[in-house]
């Protein structure tokens, strides 16, 4: 959408799991200054994010529950107190449109998979266990078209995907986030563009923030929020 302007050099926002809760919260940080902000008002997250049941003593274990889909007006809200950063990712320099950060080195190879988005930042990070592994610059939607806020889980997950609203268009490595058609999907990301409510990220990124999540996992969508991560480590 020519015309929809985004603020230059966005900064990066982060969220974290603390496992014997699994709720989950997001923040931001700025990457010049590394300071700590106010924590957002969220209450409680509802069963979505809650572990399956365990196997039974014979037999086959049980698939899991399939996540409930939501429209854009029905994302959840989530525990700011549940919030454990563990360790972010060092970037220097400004972030600009079409950037993206990805290093798993040192991260746990196993743990929830919790993303993050900061539509005010621009900015999306991926967790695994609290240890951020990956951080990218945003598209997002403009005012006829809002990104929606809120908590939503990943209910599918499709490679090779094109629009059935807009032309046919792709969007590669897609994650549906809503039932009306928000999805997290490969763009090409240039300063002044929008989307029509879907969150766009670098293509390349796009394909390997598919590799690490799974249907049910926790996508966290919030207007610049933030919250202190003094205690995390930066690297």
């Amino acid at each position: 959408m020519a015309g929809f302007l985004k603020r230059f050099g966005p900064k990066l926002a982060i969220g974290g799991v603390v496992a014997m809760t699994a709720l989950v919260v997001f923040a931001s940080i700025d990457r010049q200054a590394f300071e700590g902000r106010a924590a957002p008002e969220m209450a409680a997250a509802d069963n979505a994010v809650s572990a399956p049941a365990p196997a039974a003593a014979s037999g086959p274990a049980p698939a899991p529950a399939k996540p409930v889909e939501r429209r854009s007006d029905q994302g959840m809200t989530v525990d700011p107190h549940a919030l454990r950063v563990k360790h972010v990712l060092k970037i220097d320099g400004p972030f600009r449109h079409g950037d993206y950060a990805w290093d798993e080195k040192g991260a746990p190879t196993t743990g929830r998979v919790i993303v993050t988005v900061d539509l005010r930042a621009q900015t999306l990070s991926v967790f695994r266990d609290g240890y951020e592994i990956g951080a990218a610059v945003i598209l997002y939607g403009a005012t006829d078209k809002p990104s929606p806020k809120g908590a939503f889980p990943i209910t599918q997950k499709i490679a090779d995907y094109y629009s059935r609203t807009y032309n046919n268009a792709p969007m590669p490595f897609a994650q549906r986030l809503t039932s009306d058609g928000v999805f997290i999907h490969g763009s090409d990301v240039q300063w002044g563009r929008g989307t029509h409510g879907c969150i766009g990220v670098p293509k390349a990124f796009a394909e390997k923030l598919f590799g690490v999540t799974r249907v049910g996992d926790l996508v966290v969508v919030t207007d610049g929020k933030m919250l202190d991560v003094s205690k995390a480590t930066v690297g």
